[in-house]
């Protein structure tokens, strides 16, 4: 077997000397490395930015979305949204693994769930079995590799496996959540009615405590009633959240006019930046999960504004993530039935 690099830098075409999660193109060739892990995948879970742009680009058509998907992964041996320049994740059996691999990490025949982008993930596709514009769970018939570096969560016997897939692929954002909120603050989520929403006001909810306040600001009528029907907040705000001052001024009222300790975007369409800082007291923390997220907005207009406030990189990966994200599912037995009825 050849050499590899723990990072996987020898699966970089271009631009030689890059990582693989920068790099315009990946080797993709499934012959294995002495320190990767072959992985036959059953379903890849794009990232919510990225499918909801490859659904609009398409007009919701499930054949276009299938021939876009298969040609960024011939282009660029990973998926990775050349427009939104993220990926997702995915889960599969490992069917081979490297002479030099760690040992007692895996063994061939693992069910496993990757925990790193599809963004860095050198895959290919024979065919795509099943696509639907409403879900991001996309099945294949399709082979990746899994570097030394990367993370992974065996996946769990009590819970369906692509219910586990569903609460993986955002299990960074309730884990930042659990980090960020303690007992009495005010939270606001935006986008609060999707997956990662769902499991932050959990999170939330939990952490902030019945001193604290979780607000959820949600586009989506039915998404804000799943909320309220579900007591995942304390106050839900039906608006859009690229109208700045609209949300600003509903989540004041709410606040007297204090603003919140911490914020969470999850939202997946672009220009929600101000919004989230504007409602932001100053010193507290805004956590932007969203890979819609422009860091370039939100870094000079938090400056523009005059607010001194921690701005958060929406790292997927946060120590122990993974357990703490699969037990909500364990313990919310709503959140776990919503979740089956639209994954499972």
């Amino acid at each position: 077997m050849k050499k590899g690099c723990r990072y996987g830098t020898h699966r970089v075409i271009s631009p030689i000397g890059t990582l693989p999660q920068p790099a315009d193109r990946l080797d993709n060739s499934m012959e294995l490395y002495d320190n990767e892990v072959l992985i036959s995948v059953d379903t890849l879970n794009i990232d919510s930015a990225s499918y909801t742009q490859i659904k609009q680009a398409c007009e919701s058509n499930p054949e276009k979305m299938k021939e876009m998907i298969l040609s960024i992964v011939s282009q660029r041996g990973k998926m990775q949204n050349p427009v939104t320049g993220s990926g997702g994740m995915l889960i599969g059996t490992v069917k081979a693994i490297g002479n030099d691999y760690p040992k007692n990490r895996l063994k061939v025949g693992d069910k496993v769930a990757t925990l790193v982008s599809l963004s860095l993930t050198p895959l290919k596709i024979k065919s795509i079995k099943h696509l639907s514009p409403s879900s991001d769970q996309v099945d294949v018939e399709a082979e990746a590799i899994l570097f030394e570096s990367g993370l992974f969560a065996i996946l769990p016997n009590d819970i369906p496996e692509k219910l586990a897939l569903a609460a993986l692929d955002v299990a960074g954002a309730p884990a930042q959540v659990d980090r960020l909120v303690t007992e009495g603050d005010i939270v606001c989520i935006i986008g609060g009615g999707g997956k990662s929403g769902i499991l932050c006001c959990y999170q939330a909810m939990l952490n902030a405590g019945p001193s604290g306040k979780v607000i959820v600001v949600e586009y989506s009528k039915e998404n804000a009633q799943r909320i309220s029907d579900l007591g995942l907040a304390t106050h839900v705000i039906i608006a859009d959240a690229t109208n700045v001052m609209d949300v600003y001024n509903k989540v004041m009222d709410i606040t007297g006019g204090r603003g919140c300790d911490v914020t969470i975007n999850n939202v997946n369409v672009p220009s929600t930046e101000m919004t989230s800082i504007l409602i932001t007291k100053g010193q507290g923390y805004v956590y932007f999960f969203s890979m819609a997220t422009s860091f370039t907005k939100a870094a000079l207009g938090a400056e523009g504004v005059g607010k001194d406030i921690h701005l958060i990189v929406g790292n997927g990966y946060a120590k122990g993530h993974a357990d703490l994200t699969l037990n909500i599912i364990r313990e919310s037995k709503e959140i776990r039935e919503l979740f089956e009825k639209l994954y499972v």
